[in-house]
């Protein structure tokens, strides 16, 4: 198949794009640079089924004739989307329109990375596809969390009404090489604070839970969803709860840093319980992680070091 991956140089849709790769693809990617890296596609240099074009998708484009478009391209760390809220808006809106179009145009499937962030902080444990969130729409995370919601409604709507072919994947916390080492998630915090002998901040007790997934097993879900032909959403991620300061700890063992825990005031509309339930997914496409965080976190070490090493030789 021709693919297309919007935010293609970006943490999860770079690594989305050597998996395609490897089975046999061509792949063309689209991404403006505005968070994402072309040191994640560096070692596609000499790949000839490999193109990228750097673009805003905001501002219509056609790559041609493709078979399957994933749109990953949006903000998606607390830092990033804070900095860049107006432009999140636009590419879960303009940019969301823009791709559908293209699969629309040349009849291609298509499926929308969406995110956990559509349940807000829930008021269901463990969150369940059909629980319609608890979303703060004007606080300083809807500008993420709407445009997701937004994206959501509009591939649906293209589906219901033009007949598009279009899937919905609910990504969990995501965690491996490639993340920005000063992206606000709670794994390239820690891992970068740990390393450089930082104070690892957690914050409010650290009581809150979150459930991480190694990127490889995130991926796999992916494209277990992008072959069936379920168009309501679907949650991919791990299913194991970890508070954030026992995730602080488990980064200490793996670094074998010295580094202290300190607690800082709960930013507002910090989600208290995140977990999905991943039976559905279970059910579809057989999917279920099978990487645990430890060994996820020792899998990324090498990566971390890398960027910290850069970032101490500066």
């Amino acid at each position: 198949m021709r693919i297309l991956i919007t935010g293609a140089a970006g943490f999860l849709g770079s690594h989305l794009g050597d998996a395609l790769l490897a089975e046999g693809n061509a792949v063309v990617g689209v991404d403006n640079l505005s968070t994402g890296s072309l040191n994640n596609l560096k070692h596609l240099a000499n790949e000839p089924r490999f193109e990228f074009r750097e673009h805003d998708i905001c501002t219509p484009f056609d790559v041609g004739a493709v078979d399957y478009v994933f749109n990953f391209a949006s903000p998606a760390s607390p830092v990033d989307y804070a900095r860049l809220g107006v432009e999140t808006l636009e590419v879960g809106s303009v940019g969301t329109t823009n791709a559908l179009n293209i699969a629309k145009k040349y009849g291609a499937k298509f499926l929308h990375a969406s995110t956990s962030e559509c349940y807000g902080d829930p008021d269901v444990h463990p969150q369940t596809e059909d629980y319609w969130g608890h979303v703060n729409p004007i606080g300083p995370r809807s500008v993420y969390d709407e445009a997701k919601r937004f994206s959501e409604a509009l591939t649906m709507a293209y589906h219901r009404y033009y007949g598009v072919d279009t899937r919905l994947v609910r990504i969990f916390n995501t965690y491996g090489p490639r993340l920005q080492k000063n992206d606000g998630r709670v794994i390239s915090n820690f891992m970068v604070q740990a390393l450089k002998g930082e104070d690892l901040t957690v914050y409010g007790e650290g009581e809150q839970t979150r459930s991480f997934c190694y990127v490889s097993d995130e991926v796999a879900g992916i494209l277990g969803l992008s072959r069936t032909d379920e168009h309501l959403p679907v949650n991919v991620g791990n299913p194991n709860e970890w508070t954030i300061l026992d995730c602080a700890k488990t980064v200490l063992k793996v670094t074998g840093s010295s580094s202290k825990i300190v607690y800082h005031p709960l930013p507002q509309d910090d989600p208290s319980q995140r977990q999905p339930d991943i039976s559905k997914a279970k059910r579809l496409f057989g999917w279920e992680p099978k990487i645990d965080l430890e060994t996820g976190l020792r899998l990324s070490l090498e990566y971390f070091n890398s960027v910290v090493d850069v970032e101490l030789q500066a």
